[in-house]
């Protein structure tokens, strides 16, 4: 599982290119891609705060496109969930450029600047400005199911988060949040099951990330899980065994391996589900506080308690 250091080409038009296969620090993966074909683009932001959580998504599936709002009031209990999907691919697509890019849809933008992106949402129901700090590694992975069906994925966790957050009229400003970017590019499989958990916070004087992932990756000899200790990324090899509870929304979520322990403790779960006959999904994803241990590539044991983030299984027929 070759670390790449070097800006490569995903692929060769519809094939995979063998050099792209591995993992990287920072966005290196060029992935242009043809816009039909099961071809999968999306730029994806959550956002924990100590009011709000958000997830933002700008996606371009080929059949369709869309976009998703999700917002929840932890000091109300009171949740939005705004999406709309259009037939056919996005015009214009979201960017295969290496960064800094800028992805907009109808009252969702993502802008990259110099210290980071630019996070902005206006719609009548949720009214988002946050600036989320950049320039730590982020973890980049080339999953490869064959040479024909495959992903890119970077996950960049534990970004510091500030501005402002309204959700139906109730406003927070936002000092010291957390923000994830889960941008994927790729060509998919019709069937795919996946285990997604991020987490980010202060613990003992270090900012840590913790970027945990399953399911999907199995068989390909890569993985997406890692620890971000103060901006430097760990990288892990292993696959991790998920234990969790889709039958009681308070269970914890248990992820473990051989440099990790760790427990997500629910405060909030959000099922969303869509079945269009060919295409359907459904994902569980709780939100709430990591707890346990995980290990950087010299052995040093880190603390997981207080990180806020979140654990999902999402099964998508597409």
């Amino acid at each position: 599982m070759p670390e790449i250091t070097q800006p490569v080409d995903l692929a060769d038009g519809r094939r995979l290119n063998p050099a792209a296969v591995g993992w990287t620090r920072r966005p290196l993966h060029r992935t242009a891609l043809p816009r039909t074909g099961r071809v999968k683009r999306w730029e994806y932001w959550g956002v924990m705060t100590r009011r709000f959580v958000l997830g933002l998504t700008i996606a371009d599936l080929d059949y369709a496109h869309l976009t998703q709002i999700y917002a929840y009031d932890r000091l109300r209990d009171h949740e939005v969930a705004l999406d709309t999907t259009s037939p056919g691919p996005m015009r214009p697509g979201l960017p295969d450029d290496l960064p800094p890019i800028t992805a907009r849809s109808g009252p969702i933008s993502f802008v990259d600047h110099g210290r980071g992106t630019r996070l902005e949402v206006d719609h009548p129901r949720v009214k988002v400005a946050l600036s989320a700090v950049g320039g730590g590694d982020a973890l980049g992975v080339v999953v490869p199911w064959s040479e024909r069906r495959f992903q890119y994925t970077l996950k960049d966790v534990a970004r510091p988060v500030s501005g402002t957050i309204e959700v139906d009229g109730e406003r927070e400003a936002v000092l010291a949040g957390w923000g994830v970017l889960d941008r994927g590019r790729g060509v998919w499989p019709y069937r795919m099951t996946w285990n997604w958990g991020a987490g980010s916070g202060d613990v003992g004087g270090r900012t840590i990330g913790l970027q945990v992932g399953g399911r999907w990756t199995v068989g390909t000899g890569q993985t997406e899980n890692g620890l971000f200790v103060d901006g430097r990324l760990h990288h892990w090899p292993d696959e991790l065994t998920w234990e969790y509870d889709l039958s009681d929304p308070r269970s914890t979520w248990t992820v473990s391996g051989p440099q990790v322990e760790a427990v997500l403790t629910p405060f909030h779960r959000r099922v969303a589900s869509t079945d269009l006959g060919v295409v359907a999904s459904r994902t569980h994803q709780a939100f709430g506080h990591w707890s346990g241990w995980a290990r950087d590539s010299k052995g040093v044991e880190h603390r997981l308690d207080g990180l806020l983030g979140w654990a999902e299984e999402a099964a998508n027929r597409w």
